[in-house]
């Protein structure tokens, strides 16, 4: 979005719903050469990171049953609403200031954007391809396929390349879920299963690097979508929660704004990507 080692060593335990866009949110590299191999996440960081995962599905939950508030709020009222209508994308950092856990980084992002014209039909049609996902949401994603589906229960693998001031590129699985309340608003849940990154991608040395050469930069990921259709277009709402290797000590200062950065920049990239493909 595997074999042998490498799927023990990076296989995650298979949550059993899962949304969206799943791999192209949360990665990101830190500047060439500042971050070595990273070790695998400790089960304190695990715990704690499921923990806040059950929370934000909890509350999902509860919305998605509200008939009035089934997309989040993105600031004010009816003055959110205005600013979408006009084409504007609200993302707001929702990271909780008091969590943590040695070595690891939590990052919780949420973004909304309005598509006029377009129906659930619409954005159910553009995620639901995956064979699609490498044109429609070029050139973060390399490839993309299903593996198993159903019913509305899929299982997907993608290979997504990130390049900021180096090129990461990474094999991901997920288990994505898609649900409908009715016509008119639905949502999906995308929990990742693998996550493996790649050397040399592409090249006659291309290799998935060991747990001990690996970075650290996309631990677990899961990504929510809610979608609603009215005023004449479709509402659009994603959330991505992601756990990373912690910054070093004593890089903060070069590492820190830029880890922060890119799981923003990822989220408002598939935002946009989804609105652009929906009007084509």
């Amino acid at each position: 979005m595997r074999h042998g080692a490498g799927m023990t060593r990076r296989y995650i335990s298979r949550w059993r719903s899962g949304v969206g866009v799943c791999g192209l949110l949360g990665l990101f590299s830190m500047a060439g050469g500042l971050v070595c191999g990273a070790a695998e996440p400790s089960p304190a960081a695990i715990s704690a990171f499921n923990a806040y995962v059950r929370g934000v599905e909890a509350r999902l939950a509860e919305q998605h049953r509200a008939r009035t508030e089934f997309i989040a709020s993105a600031g004010v009222g009816a003055e959110s609403d205005r600013r979408l209508r006009q084409g504007e994308l609200i993302v707001e950092k929702l990271t909780p200031s008091d969590w943590s856990s040695d070595g690891a980084m939590l990052h919780h992002w949420r973004g909304t954007a309005f598509a006029p014209g377009a129906t659930a039909a619409d954005f159910e049609r553009l995620m639901k391809d995956f064979d699609g996902y490498p044109k429609s949401f070029a050139p973060q994603v390399v490839r993309a396929r299903v593996l198993a589906q159903d019913g509305d229960r899929v299982q997907a693998v993608m290979r997504v390349r990130q390049q900021h001031v180096i090129t990461v590129v990474m094999d991901t699985a997920y288990d994505v879920t898609f649900a409908r309340l009715d016509a008119r608003r639905g949502w999906s849940i995308s929990r990742s299963t693998q996550i493996e990154e790649i050397d040399g991608a592409g090249s006659k040395r291309e290799r998935v690097l060991s747990g001990a050469e690996e970075r650290g930069f996309l631990w677990r990921l899961n990504t929510f979508w809610s979608y609603e259709e009215r005023d004449g277009g479709l509402y659009m709402q994603i959330e991505s929660v992601s756990l990373t290797r912690a910054v070093p000590r004593g890089l903060g200062w070069v590492v820190g704004p830029f880890v922060e950065s890119v799981p923003r920049e990822s989220l408002e990239f598939t935002l946009r990507a989804v609105c652009g493909a929906i009007r084509k």
